[in-house]
């Protein structure tokens, strides 16, 4: 039985996460807490301010969680940190933090693979056994399977990330940054009923969102100046909706017997004259980009023979994704998997969760070792953990 710390910094959120270990199948999640460096409506977050915020909250998020976990500094067994990928200020602050308790608590350290700790949390959670993995957050989207001791991509972004792309385009719209752009975008998107003309640009299995985001800023600039298109409302924000409504996690899911939708939504006429809207953009984004996904995961899946998905990392939370990723399962005979906000979107619990694998199988790391790197591909690690 071994407790892990873990503590994630490596963009906009600090997270530490606390889990005991006991075999490959049994797990307890003890605590998972959690601070966001918001920034105001059409900002983006510097490193160096992200940095700071991590630096101020470091000490706070370990105290609470090791409160909320029950648990004294004697009772961990192993501090994890995130080595990358990610910003190079936030990485390096965290860093310091796990290797200063490291040193003060007198505990063996392990460097986490960033995207490889989103997996791991995913397959805990959900009970996927041998999934194609779509990973989509920020600042990667790859199409990943695992095979002889590796996870390889068998597909990515070729520019920037999927995530990247939303917060973008929320920016140029002036949505809030509070909880998250891409979830406004998508509270926006319900309300969507006209489906906009976009690049749609797939690559044999990559994908490339640049252009997409070039035109629909351009869309962007011709907005009506009444309230979104629509009748005009005191309220500049988006839809009231739940925070980040996800899929639970299910441990034991089961294909649906239902006959399969489309997956890209059907365009409808709309009594604007105007069809440039704010949630006319919003849907016409998301269904182009998430259909892009789709397609290149399903070619994976065909390619493996995999029956299962895993939907990973923070845009993974995205309920429009994990439904266009579902129907296309289900036409396949297969289970899509995908988490709620708490596990999918950056926490330190992921990284205790693939830290404490690592150190299960052998691994820790050295203390001069204990470096961060702002590329750290996922086909890089060895994954010593699991059984071919």
């Amino acid at each position: 039985m071994t407790v892990a710390i873990g503590f994630e910094g490596s963009a906009n959120k600090l997270g530490v996460g606390i889990v005991r270990y006991t075999s490959p199948d049994t797990w307890d999640i003890l605590a998972n807490v959690r601070h966001t460096y918001i920034t105001p409506p059409g900002e983006g977050f510097l490193p160096r301010d992200t940095a700071a915020h991590h630096r101020s909250w470091a000490v706070k998020l370990t105290k609470q969680a090791l409160k909320e976990a029950g648990l004294s500094v004697a009772d961990v067994d192993v501090v994890c940190y995130t080595k990358g990928p990610g910003m190079g200020a936030p990485l390096v602050s965290t860093a310091v933090v796990a290797r200063t308790l490291a040193l003060l608590w007198n505990k063996p350290i392990i460097a986490v693979n960033h995207c490889v700790a989103h997996i791991e949390m995913g397959r805990m959670i959900t009970g996927a056994r041998n999934p194609v993995v779509l990973y989509v957050s920020g600042g990667n989207t790859q199409v990943i399977a695992y095979s002889h001791k590796r996870y390889r991509i068998f597909g990515e972004t070729i520019d920037i990330a999927i995530g990247n792309c939303l917060d973008r385009f929320a920016r140029v719209i002036n949505l809030p940054n509070d909880p998250a752009p891409g979830y406004n975008i998508e509270q926006y998107a319900k309300r969507g009923t006209t489906l906009l003309d976009l690049p749609y640009t797939v690559k044999g299995m990559d994908v490339s969102f640049s252009g997409l985001l070039t035109q629909i800023e351009l869309l962007a600039g011709s907005l009506a100046d009444e309230a979104d298109g629509e009748a005009a409302s005191s309220s500049s924000g988006p839809p009231v909706a739940a925070p980040f409504a996800g899929a639970q996690p299910s441990k034991t899911p089961t294909p649906s017997t239902t006959p399969a939708t489309k997956t890209t939504a059907t365009a409808t006429a709309t009594p604007n004259p105007n069809p440039v809207t704010k949630p006319n953009l919003c849907f016409s984004l998301q269904e182009t980009a998430f259909a892009m996904l789709v397609e290149t995961t399903e070619r994976a899946m065909a390619h493996v023979g995999a029956t299962e998905v895993l939907v990973v990392g923070g845009v993974g939370c995205n309920q429009r994704l994990q439904d266009m990723m579902g129907d296309m399962a289900r036409q396949r005979g297969g289970t899509v998997y995908a988490a709620d906000e708490r596990f999918c979107i950056d926490n330190g619990l992921m990284i205790a969760v693939a830290g404490v694998l690592m150190y299960a199988s052998g691994h820790e790391t050295a203390l001069e070792d204990t470096w961060c790197t702002q590329r750290y591909r996922t086909d890089e690690v060895l994954v010593t953990w699991r059984d071919d």
